[in-house]
């Protein structure tokens, strides 16, 4: 217990000391960070992945209108 205590104290105290205020921070981040225009996109790890997913929605849409297509001629055949 006594531990936990000076550990948290100690953390206290030098956060206590800090020279920067939270808006210096932010201040100082946004000027670090250029703003990127929405249409620059980055390239992430799973941008192929999501395109894979769109694809096999686009493929899925599909055949579900072809089905609905289908049953709709088997519908006016029976008819």
């Amino acid at each position: 217990m006594l531990r936990t205590s000076l550990i948290t104290a100690s953390l206290l105290a030098l956060a206590a000391c800090s020279s920067h205020t939270s808006t210096d921070v932010q201040a100082d981040a946004a000027k670090a960070v250029p703003a990127q225009p929405a249409a620059a996109k980055q390239k992430t790890v799973i941008d192929d992945q999501l395109k894979a997913l769109d694809k096999a929605r686009a493929v899925g849409n599909q055949l579900e209108k072809e089905k609905e297509d289908h049953d709709k001629a088997i519908d006016d055949q029976g008819s």
